[in-house]
């Protein structure tokens, strides 16, 4: 439970119709499961302990009371475990029935949460039996183990809240209560709620299980929570149905775990807390919390240190899914191109400038303005690419620039910009021999004055070609490649760069282009400001900065979730095992944490560009970030974890 972490469980018990005691002792069995693989709250399906398909039988007082003495002995096994279960029965009170789940800890039965919309359609026919719950708890009597008597609540406003993990507030509801226009899980999650829990008998039908996913996915990601779906399976009557024990654990819209259906067991699966939390506290949409009406029900559990049982991407802002990273692509460079073509067209631009180096921002900027001039119905002619060799400048990228430029129909300009910069050392008095930043950022400097002069020759627009990821270690020289009219790429991970570049390709249906691409995809990221060793790029900006993965994990979790650096170092351990050592980690997201906050005053100032992904820093948009601000909390955490 550390770091907000909390192991969940849906677990669906192979049941004997009718047979209580069995279906309990199944249910123990997974319980024991549970508990030794440290879940710490599980659910099962509903009416579990009698069997959801008695039909008539539930009109039977010996079922009725079979179930809940089985209730009151399963309750005595929990004795000793460190988990809360959710557990459903039928319950009789005041001469009506209920479709309840009770909540179970430790001996003590906490609440019965009733279902409250009743189907009587298709399939369906409860409300034959069952009556639909109240709203409001009240106390209700019931037997424990060794003829103990106590009374708890029953109602469906119930939050079951953790004391020790303020975090985890628990709602629950019943399988078609997710199905209804206005579920139970609604006034759940504005009332606090955080997780989501629910007992369900859903019958498989070919097609349900896509609908069933989508519904609950798309539920815990409108209520910003986690959702734990527990399903009815064999054992059930087949006499018209059949059940699959489809179970489902998602957070916030993401699949975490889906069962194989019809195979029951158990899933599990680590709930991130804090992210809840974070993404509630940063959308000033969600709530207010208003738990007036509520029950609040106290339990605890132990806190205890725990190896996640969670897929931890190690780049998130990559899909693994080549169809799924396809079409992220194909939608960023469209949201690119768009973004582009709007400012071109509103300030009557018919030409653009950008600066081409041969690597890969370069690149991709080149392909976004010829993308745009297409959608505008523009000359490619009119794009004047410029390539600007100077004392780093190698035979392999000063090539691939010209020739990208003239397979995509730019018009190629080259300005040597050695002699104005050697120029510029002796009016400043600095040595060239002295490789220092202002050897390098001169170049820049030199670079940025002749594109912007360029530009104004032919009244166009500047192309901007710095990444996000380098805007993010202020990486760019400020006032220098750092500036432009408009910047394509201000919200592209470097990490996503790649990708883009490699899908346009596979994809522009050009042999030639898609080689220069690929070879550019290969050549060592570099600004190329230092002069080249046996003709090859001697700068590499990775080893400079640190790879880009670990800057673009780093920043991912930094700004979408506001995650703290201790949180971040775990997942990057997990994500990255095998890959890099915890020194390695813990020496970059030192260096990020460093650049990031010294290095705002570059970002304060960024040129217009479009927003393609959820996490940016716009000044405008995303990132109101002092340019003074201390980073001296972040960096004695980092130093704590060194120690």
């Amino acid at each position: 439970m550390e770091h907000g972490f909390i192991r969940v469980g849906a677990a669906t018990p192979q049941v004997s119709v009718a047979e209580p005691a069995q279906n309990r002792c199944r249910i123990e069995e997974l319980c024991r499961e549970a508990e030794a693989r440290q879940v710490k709250i599980l659910v099962f399906p509903e009416l579990c302990l009698t069997g959801y398909t008695c039909s008539d039988l539930f009109l039977q007082d010996t079922l009725l009371a079979a179930a809940r003495k089985e209730l009151a002995v399963l309750a005595d096994h929990t004795k000793g475990y460190d988990l809360l279960i959710f557990v459903g029965l039928p319950w009789m009170r005041g001469g009506k029935l209920y479709n309840v789940m009770a909540a179970v800890k430790e001996g003590q039965i906490l609440g019965l949460v009733p279902k409250t919309a009743i189907p009587n359609y298709s399939e369906f026919y409860e409300a034959r039996h069952f009556q639909s719950g109240n709203r409001v708890p009240s106390m209700e009597k019931v037997e424990l183990a060794g003829g103990m008597t106590d009374f708890v609540p029953m109602g469906t406003d119930l939050l079951f809240c953790c004391m020790n993990m303020e975090d985890l507030v628990i709602g629950a509801e019943v399988c078609e209560d997710v199905w209804v226009a206005n579920p139970p899980s609604n006034r759940h999650a504005l009332a606090g709620a955080t997780v989501i829990v629910n007992s369900s008998a859903s019958d498989e039908t070919t097609g349900k299980d896509i609908y069933r996913g989508s519904l609950i996915g798309n539920q815990s990601a409108r209520l910003v929570c986690g959702y734990i779906y527990a399903d009815a399976g064999e054992g059930e009557s087949s006499t018209d149905l059949v059940f699959a024990g489809h179970n489902l654990i998602y957070e916030n819209g993401t699949l975490l775990k889906e069962a194989e259906r019809f195979s029951g067991g158990l899933i599990l699966a680590d709930l991130d807390l804090e992210r809840l939390r974070n993404e509630r506290r940063r959308m000033n949409t969600f709530g207010p919390v208003d738990s007036t009406g509520y029950m609040k029900v106290s339990f605890s559990l132990n806190k205890e240190p725990l190896s996640l049982e969670r897929f931890v991407d190690a780049a998130p802002f990559v899909p693994g899914d080549k169809a799924d990273r396809d079409k992220r692509c194909e939608e960023i460079l469209s949201i690119q191109a768009m973004g582009l073509k709007k400012r071109l067209a509103h300030a009557g631009c018919k030409n653009a400038v950008v600066g081409i180096s041969g690597g890969l921002d370069s690149t991709l900027a080149l392909l976004v303005t010829a993308r745009a001039f297409d959608l505008l119905k523009l000359d490619r002619s009119c794009i004047t690419a410029v390539t600007m060799p100077c004392f780093g400048t190698t035979d392999r990228t000063y090539t691939n620039a010209c020739e990208l430029t003239k397979i995509l129909g730019a018009d190629l300009r080259e300005v040597d910009i050695r002699e104005a910069v050697t120029l510029h050392f002796k009016d400043i008095g600095h040595s060239i021999e002295d490789h220092s930043v202002t050897y390098e950022n001169s170049q820049a400097r030199e670079r940025t004055q002749v594109l912007m002069d360029i530009a104004n020759e032919s009244g166009g627009m500047v192309i901007g070609t710095g990444d996000m990821s380098e805007l993010a270690l202020g990486w760019a020289t400020y006032n220098g490649d750092h500036m432009s009219m408009y910047g394509v790429n201000a919200s592209v991970p470097k990490t996503l760069v790649r990708h883009l570049v490699r899908y346009y390709g596979e994809t522009c249906g050009d042999e030639k282009l898609k080689e220069i691409l690929f070879d550019i995809l290969d050549t060592p990221v570099s600004p190329e400001l230092l002069p080249p060793e046996d003709g090859k790029i001697s700068q590499k900006t990775e080893d400079i900065v640190g790879p880009y993965e670990l800057h673009d994990f780093f920043l991912y979790y930094i700004l979408r979730f506001g995650y703290r650096p201790a949180k971040i170092y775990r997942l990057a351990k997990e994500a990255f095992r095998g890959a890099y050592g915890n020194e390695t980690i813990l020496k970059w997201l030192e260096i990020f944490y460093r650049r990031f906050f010294s290095q705002q005053f570059k970002r304060s100032c960024l040129p217009d560009g479009p927003k393609v992904g959820s996490v940016a820093v716009s000044p405008r948009g995303d990132l109101r970030m002092p340019s003074d601000a201390c980073g001296r909390l972040w960096l004695e955490e980092v130093k704590a974890l060194k120690e």
